[in-house]
């Protein structure tokens, strides 16, 4: 990379708020939008305290329901692409949601993230217009999925940047949305520090559902556990630090400056 400023590569999944159905519990959908909404609401707020530029990965479904507010996100972060759904997905969802989410901002949408980090074919991707694919996990998460053998760090992948979530060297410990919520703060604070001087950059991703109250839904503990305000307030402690090591960036700055 051509800077040797390191880089805090923080983004967000912006999706309907669909995981209780994982868990046989039903939400009207304007419930599963607004629930999204009122959690981004909250997340703009932090980052303009911080002048956080963010990557936003957002299914082109939620942005056709708020495009005035995809809109003004497009001013200050990056917009990529979550596909068209977040519960379901076909090959054609690909360039559909590209080119729905470049109508509704008026720019240029090249980055890519599967949801729940899901494969997907290079030559699809490559194919819809993306020049980058930020849907590689590279740790070991039982029962979702093994990619230890896979390439922790930037490269490229049959004509496509595959940007990783972030995991430490040789541990592969992640840095996710569950590891934000689950580890101690200290210990998720070494971690961080520990890949941003290895690699150069970090890449870590939250949802806008997790600052809602999750009390009243069914799920697993691990996912309820620090929501709302008090998850703000850890994220809030967790971007005053990194503030201190880097710049925060979007995915597309990485990417141009490889």
């Amino acid at each position: 990379m051509k800077s040797s400023t390191k880089k805090i590569l923080f983004s967000i999944d912006l999706e309907e708020f669909d995981i209780p159905e994982e868990y046989g519990q039903t939400l009207p959908l304007k419930q599963k939008l607004e629930t999204s909404l009122h959690g981004l609401q909250k997340l703009e707020v932090l980052m303009d305290k911080h002048n956080v530029a963010a990557t936003i990965f957002t299914t082109a479904f939620w942005a056709t329901h708020y495009p005035l507010h995809v809109q003004n996100l497009a001013q200050k972060h990056e917009i990529a692409s979550h596909t068209y759904y977040h519960n379901s997905f076909r090959t054609e969802d690909l360039r559909k949601s590209r080119e729905t989410l470049q109508d509704i901002t008026n720019t240029d949408v090249i980055g890519l993230r599967m949801p729940r980090m899901s494969d997907v074919s290079r030559t699809d991707v490559r194919s819809a217009g993306y020049l980058y694919d930020s849907s590689l996990h590279p740790t070991w998460l039982p029962g979702r999925y093994n990619h230890l053998n896979k390439p922790r760090t930037l490269h490229q992948n049959d004509g496509v940047w595959e940007l990783p979530a972030s995991v430490t060297p040789v541990l592969r410990i992640p840095i996710f949305w569950l590891a934000l919520k689950n580890f101690p703060l200290a210990f998720y604070k070494i971690l961080c520090k520990r890949i941003l001087n290895h690699d150069g950059y970090i890449v870590f991703y939250v949802h806008p559902w997790e600052f809602a109250d999750l009390s009243g839904h069914n799920l697993p503990k691990m996912v309820r556990r620090i929501d709302g305000d008090a998850l703000v307030s850890r994220l809030d402690d967790i971007l005053s630090y990194l503030a201190k090591y880097g710049i925060f960036a979007t995915h597309r700055s990485l990417i141009e400056s490889a």
